[in-house]
């Protein structure tokens, strides 16, 4: 890769680096330091770690100042559908960025520069890379221009509380959380009822419905309107 390929990239980047060996770093794949230890080549790996991370955070605040009625639980899984590797690759793709990407020649014949993986990893590299050079405000600007406009496409479906409930529930060892039905009305070919979601044996919502699933989908919705109070 040469200096007007990087410049290329990060002309589609909308970043220009001040140290353009940080951008060589990050697109640097594992398959192709180990071909060229002598080199002294080093893989994007401790790059992607710390990508995930500012990924996390600069999404993390882009979800809270846009969308300030959500809660916690739906926020937690809209950021899951961000930032995951569909999602990512989805995003190395629009930026070209398998075409940047230093691979060792196994990769390089087995479709690499395509592979989810492969590419949704670079692209976190490369935002740390960015935030590296430039601070937490470029990397912000990027992610807000292109992640942004698919947060409304990518926003989780309301009626699944459930899952919601239980990913926020996760965010905290030991927590557990269990559905009971507490209450059965009607006949046996209409019958409600009445469900109670429990958080360590404690009750944190009830809901109803006509079935137990839909019961247990209100209750998990009650339990999550009131932890946004």
């Amino acid at each position: 890769m040469n200096e007007q390929q990087l410049k290329e990239l990060q002309e589609k980047l909308g970043y220009m680096f001040k140290n353009p060996a940080l951008l060589y770093a990050a697109l640097t794949h594992s398959s192709y330091a180990n071909e060229n230890k002598k080199s002294g080549a080093a893989s994007n790996e401790r790059l992607e770690f710390l990508g995930d991370s500012v990924l996390g955070m600069t999404v993390a605040v882009l979800i809270y100042e846009s969308k300030p009625d959500m809660p916690e639980g739906k926020m937690t899984k809209l950021r899951a559908e961000l930032v995951c590797e569909k999602s990512l690759a989805s995003l190395a793709v629009s930026f070209g960025l398998g075409d940047y990407i230093l691979l060792g020649r196994g990769e390089e014949k087995g479709s690499g520069r395509s592979r989810p993986s492969i590419l949704a990893d670079a692209f976190e590299a490369v935002l740390a890379a960015i935030y590296l050079d430039g601070g937490f405000e470029p990397v912000s600007r990027l992610i807000n221009a292109h992640l942004a406009p698919r947060s409304d496409s990518l926003e989780p479906e309301s009626s699944d509380y459930k899952t919601a409930l239980q990913e926020m529930i996760q965010e905290k060892a030991g927590q557990t959380l269990s559905y009971h039905i507490i209450g059965e009305s009607g006949p046996d070919h209409q019958k409600t009822f009445n469900v109670e979601v429990r958080l360590n044996g404690l009750s944190i919502g009830q809901g109803v419905g006509k079935s137990k699933k839909e019961a247990e989908q209100t209750a998990a919705k009650s339990a999550l309107e009131d932890a946004a109070t």
